[in-house]
């Protein structure tokens, strides 16, 4: 038996090949940002106060406001559980990766730790070469075994930390399927409420002929909007805001997205517009960046749903692909108001966790083409808009 403690001694040392305490494989976090595990807890709590946001939104005076502020607090809430979900995957895989890039380390240091629990330690420091290699064995046992015992812990700490990742996606579900829900029940309450809207002021009533004549005559959307400008029954320059050249570089997109192809940029097919196209995720709500009047709104040509804003004299804002549009020719917005809903479908909530886990999340599949008019003619609408991140 004093034979068998010699192999028993290199295995420990074998096991001191692990890297030590937190110098993994794994690539650190960025410190710059929460861990998901935070991540997702905080997507979460957010779609719950959307939630009770919804509830409060029903006895708001001004339900339009109420219900807008609803479906961003819910489409905030959604984007941050996708992100939240997304990395909680990509820290769950790289645990795992580690952990299996290490395997046989992994099986050494616990088949060391799982010896010395079975043997008694006056057996575990007998040493073959007698007292004087006994008395060794017992020093060198001694600064081993702290060694042995934080990677120990080290592979517990990863271990804990996999189980914590699993157990946020499979309760992620709920709070997911709360939101979609959610967020659905919101924009109908909306759309609701925007078609029992009488309050609005009004600059003009609404001339459906002259209006028809318009499409009827226009086989251009740089034609139409040229036209719109010379209808009658606009009000006097007084009445617009006169700052709005002063804004240069401070509106916000009229929707959460990302920019798919800047102004006048081709198209997989070479086409060029002189506007910006916006890649939104589905059924997103789009909403006035600015105080404006509605000129024009429904179907025009082979843009869908359009929606022509006039911000202040001479200008016009063009947003062209919706899904839903709301108001009527003539009203007074102002700015934040919901003008339209894009179009496509939310996905199931078992889609929405795959996509998400697979580091997509729901896909950004609508566009929206958006125009700035000055004076009759295009101009670039980069400059005039904030933008945080793409």
């Amino acid at each position: 038996m004093r034979r068998a403690r010699g192999p028993l001694l290199a295995l420990m040392l074998a096991g001191l090949a692990l890297p030590a305490p937190g110098q993994t494989n794994v690539a650190p976090t960025d410190q710059a940002q929460a861990d998901p595990a935070t991540t997702a807890r905080a997507a979460a709590e957010a779609l719950r106060a959307a939630g009770l946001t919804l509830q409060e939104a029903k006895r708001a005076s001004d339900r339009v406001a109420a219900m807008t502020e609803t479906i961003r607090a819910y489409e905030d809430g959604l984007a941050a559980l996708r992100e939240g979900l997304r990395r909680v995957t990509i820290r769950e895989q790289a645990i795992a990766m580690d952990l299996d890039a290490r395997r046989e380390e992994l099986s050494r240091l616990l088949g060391v730790l799982l010896g010395m629990q079975r043997t008694p330690e006056a057996l575990l420091l007998l040493h073959p070469s007698g007292p004087v290699g006994t008395a060794r064995a017992g020093m060198l046992l001694g600064e081993i075994t702290p060694a042995l015992q934080a990677r120990a812990e080290a592979l517990r700490t990863q271990l804990e930390e996999v189980a914590l990742m699993r157990a946020l996606q499979q309760s992620a579900a709920d709070s997911l399927a709360e939101g979609l829900t959610g967020v659905q029940r919101a924009r109908t309450q909306l759309s609701q409420a925007m078609s029992e809207r009488r309050d609005l002021p009004r600059r003009f009533a609404s001339d459906p002929d002259r209006l028809r004549e318009l499409l009827q005559s226009s086989d251009t959307l740089d034609g139409f909007a040229g036209a719109l400008l010379g209808v009658d029954g606009t009000a006097p320059p007084s009445s617009t805001p006169p700052d709005f050249a002063a804004r240069m570089g401070q509106l916000p997109l009229p929707v959460e997205a990302t920019v798919l192809r800047g102004y006048d940029q081709p198209d997989a097919a070479g086409i060029r517009r002189p506007g910006l196209v916006l890649a939104t995720r589905p059924l997103a709500l789009v909403t006035t960046p600015v105080p404006a009047t509605i000129r024009y709104r429904g179907p025009l040509l082979d843009y869908g749903n359009v929606m022509i804003l006039e911000p202040a004299e001479g200008y016009l804002l063009v947003l062209a692909g919706l899904s839903q549009v709301y108001g009527d020719e003539g009203e007074v917005l102002p700015a934040g108001s919901p003008i339209g809903l894009m179009g496509g479908a939310d996905p199931k909530t078992s889609a929405f966790a795959d996509a998400a886990s697979e580091g997509s999340g729901a896909a950004r599949s609508e566009t929206l083409y958006m125009e700035l008019r000055q004076g009759g003619s295009p101009v670039d609408p980069a400059p005039w808009f904030a933008r945080d991140k793409d």
